[in-house]
Order: structure tokens, then C-alpha cells, then sequence
């Protein structure tokens, strides 16, 4: 049983990439199962699973007479990490849409956060935001406090929809990230810019320049990591 769970895993893994890489178009009708089973070698079983598991990820709609391909915008959030890794390096397009998204879910975080936080939160953010001023233009030492800074907001915030979408974009953007390497340069005055806000936000408990100071620093990361992502195809 685990071995054909295995192989429909693996078969999902495929017919999926081929989806993506539009070997079958949209509306097109995916092979039967039989044809399926023949060219994995495979059981109609194993195939039968590997199509419930695309159906679930929103990729295909499963019909009386076979399974049909469906638009890319009606699959899950699940896809993005397996679109992000059909080439060498990730659509730039598809990265900086989803720092523009993860920006504002993060600038909203901050403005709730900074909302209901009393003054022991607001100091214990602060103390964060002061840890990040002794290497914030350093992607690799600052990531881990941003990180950490992030979800204490999102602990304060407790918007529990937000913390999954986010949970789910990061692990699939982040991780992939990592195996390229990518390491953004920012612009060192701009980030100086957005700590020194941040620090003035929590000191007052301003919502809004905190809103305005997360949505500053992704549109700065936006920015570093297209240059970045450039500057890796030009090599």
C-alpha cells in the first residue's frame, strides 16, 4: 500500500509538471487511465489516486468520461512552489507578485499588531527592530530578525487566516529561495529609513507608520531581489 502510494505520488508529481509546463491546455482532456497506467507502468489504481491528488490542488476537474484540465487561476495556493522551480531561475513576474502579496499581508500584521500590543509588546518589538539596525542591509544576518520580528507581529495580531496564507507563501518561496542562493543587496539608506520608522511607530503606537514602514521595506526587497534575480540570468 505505501509503495503504491508512492508511485501515485510520483505520477501526480509528473502529470503535474506537465500541466504547468503546458504539454495539456487548459479544457484539453487528460489521457484515460489506461493510457495513463500504460505509460507509468503502473496500476489504474495508483492513477486513479495520483488525478484525486491534482483534482485537490485545483489543477484538473475530474468528469464522468475523464479528467479535464483547468485554469491555472483556479488551482490552490499549493502550485506556486512547483511553478517557482520549472526553470533555473523562478519568473521574476511570479516572485516580486508574491513579495507584493506578502508585503501587504505583513504591513496589515504590523498595523494590527501594533494596535493591540500594551507597552511591555510594544518594547519587546522595539528590541527587535534594535537588533536589526546592527546588520540591516546584510540579507543574510537581518533575515533571521526579520523573520522573528514578523511573527511576533503576527503572534499580537492573531489573525489566524493571514498567519496560514502566510505560513503557506512562505514555506514554498522561501525554501526555494535557498537552493538558488538568491541573495538581495538593499539600499542601505533606504532600510535605515524604515528601522528609524519602525522605531518611531512602536514608540508612539502609531498603526499606520508601522503599516507604512513594513510596506516600505518590501517594496525596498522587491526591488533588491529583482536586481538580484537579474544580475543571477545575466550570469
Amino acid at each position: 500500500m505505501a509503495q503504491n502510494k508512492t508511485l501515485s505520488h510520483d505520477i501526480a508529481q509528473l502529470l503535474r509538471t506537465d500541466i504547468l509546463r503546458q504539454r495539456y491546455r487548459c479544457e484539453e482532456r487528460l489521457p484515460s487511465e489506461r493510457e495513463l497506467a500504460a505509460r507509468f507502468g503502473a496500476s489504474r489504481g495508483a492513477v486513479r489516486e495520483a488525478l484525486s491528488q491534482l483534482e485537490q490542488l485545483g489543477l484538473i476537474r475530474i468528469q464522468p468520461g475523464g479528467a479535464r484540465v483547468q485554469p491555472i487561476e483556479a488551482a490552490s495556493i499549493a502550485i506556486l512552489g512547483p511553478l517557482m522551480e520549472l526553470e533555473a531561475v523562478p519568473d521574476p513576474a511570479l516572485v516580486d507578485q508574491f513579495l507584493q502579496t506578502f508585503g501587504a499581508m505583513a504591513a496589515l500584521t504590523a498595523r494590527e499588531a501594533v494596535a493591540v500590543a500594551d507597552a511591555e509588546a510594544l518594547q519587546a518589538l522595539a528590541s527587535r527592530v534594535s537588533a536589526l539596525k546592527k546588520h540591516s542591509t546584510d540579507f543574510n544576518a537581518a533575515q533571521a530578525e526579520w523573520v522573528a520580528l514578523l511573527e511576533a507581529m503576527a503572534r499580537l495580531s492573531d489573525n489566524l487566516v493571514v498567519r496560514l496564507i502566510g505560513n503557506d507563501l512562505k514555506a514554498q518561496f522561501v525554501s526555494q529561495m535557498l537552493k538558488l542562493g538568491i541573495r538581495p543587496v538593499f539600499r542601505k539608506r533606504a532600510i535605515g529609513e524604515v528601522l528609524v520608522a519602525l522605531e518611531r511607530a512602536l514608540k508612539a503606537g502609531d498603526r499606520d507608520l508601522a503599516h507604512a514602514a513594513i510596506t516600505r521595506y518590501f517594496d525596498e526587497l522587491r526591488l533588491a531581489m529583482q536586481q538580484a534575480m537579474e544580475s543571477r540570468k545575466a550570469g
